[in-house]
């Protein structure tokens, strides 16, 4: 990268250029809704603006942002279009742990890195499908493996370049093993199922992906680990990846407040000042659990206790976030139940909170592991 595009990376005020693109977003939004169709053209202007490689290390050619400015962006993306910001919350928390672990780590993911803003990548990830246990088969061949899987919730997989996923090897040796890799989208097997109808996010083109008989080297595997059982890795994923993902709700949220807050000036009485503290009060309660989990991503370590805490925030940003948009509905009255308002819509995509890893249930387990001092893979 040369001098002078680097010092105008620099210098770009990227929060106004997210603003800028979320507003021209909006106008759209509701079509991409109606016809379930993929945000492909917000997908190619954040591309052109340089938001897919913002989050790359500078030192690797990359606008060097940080996880906060990734998440106040990803944020105002969502106040605009939330199937656009979540989507590409799914690119940026693949990069994010790149660069962290390249950072922190001394891993090999320099190369990655360098393509992503190099050429242009965009990383669709299996993880939500995956979590822990994986799926699909890796068998051994001579120099590799052949993959063959089905992975849903493959967020914008229509624009994808890089499939970052994972299998489960049956190995004679370690038993039921997980195999990270990479498969490129253009290699022969991996096909796009066009599954994505949803109540929400309609336009991530969150569809399946199928590998049959893809071919994996030795050599691209990334990492193993044993199947169903907490890693590293995924203490990493989880302190990395969720505050990304889950600024994208929060932003969904914001919108869906500050419209109802418009709409209610008009007609205010005591029970719609109780509807609009009670919206606040949701939405500052969401807004706080971001900030804590953006501060575990700055200053703690992965581990079993920060999985713990970020987890713990995931469920507090997701309840707020869906009961700041049900009293905007309420603080708005009858006029939120049509489409052409645009509160229903928020409604119905802020539900997509309730369904990544680790689910309501799941992460009360999990805290109640480990405020009970229990094996937390028990």
């Amino acid at each position: 990268m040369s001098a002078q595009v680097m010092m105008k990376m620099e210098t770009k005020d990227w929060m106004a250029e997210a603003a800028a693109l979320a507003d021209a977003f909006a106008l759209k939004a509701a079509e991409h809704d109606a016809n379930d169709a993929f945000v492909a053209e917000n997908f190619a202007a954040l591309k052109r603006a340089g938001f897919f490689s913002a989050h790359v290390p500078a030192e690797l050619g990359g606008g060097g942002l940080s996880h906060r400015e990734m998440c106040g962006i990803i944020r105002r993306l969502a106040r605009g279009c939330g199937s656009t910001a979540l989507a590409f919350s799914m690119h940026t928390h693949l990069v994010s742990l790149a660069a962290w672990r390249w950072r922190n780590e001394g891993a090999p993911t320099d190369g990655l890195l360098k393509r992503v803003a190099g050429e242009g990548l965009t990383l669709v990830s299996s993880g939500g499908s995956d979590w822990l246990k994986s799926a699909g088969t890796a068998t051994k061949v001579e120099g590799g493996f052949r993959i063959n899987a089905k992975k849903v919730f493959s967020s914008g997989s229509p624009a994808g370049d890089l499939l970052m996923t994972s299998a489960v090897y049956d190995d004679p040796q370690a038993g039921p093993t997980v195999l990270h890799f990479g498969v490129p989208f253009k290699a022969e097997g991996v096909t796009i199922l066009p599954t994505w109808r949803a109540m929400g996010m309609r336009g991530t083109g969150s569809n399946d992906v199928e590998l049959k008989d893809v071919f994996v080297a030795d050599a691209a595997i990334s990492g193993k680990r044993p199947q169903g059982k907490w890693h590293h890795l995924f203490h990493a994923i989880s302190m990395i990846a969720f505050r990304l993902v889950y600024a994208a709700y929060l932003g969904v949220a914001e919108g869906a407040k500050a419209q109802a807050a418009e709409i209610a000036k008009k007609k205010v009485d005591e029970n719609v000042t109780y509807l609009a503290g009670e919206m606040e009060t949701a939405f500052a309660g969401a807004e706080m659990a971001l900030e804590d989990m953006m501060r575990l991503a700055e200053t703690a370590k992965p581990g079993p206790e920060t999985t713990n805490r970020t987890f713990m925030g995931r469920t507090l940003v997701g309840q707020g976030a869906i009961r700041t948009v049900e009293r905007a509905m309420e603080l708005a009255g009858g006029a939120s139940f049509y489409r052409a308002i645009g509160l229903e819509r928020a409604f119905r995509d802020v539900q997509g909170a309730r369904f990544h890893p680790l689910t309501e249930k799941a992460q009360a387990r999990y805290a109640g592991r480990v405020a009970l001092g229990l094996d937390i893979d028990g």
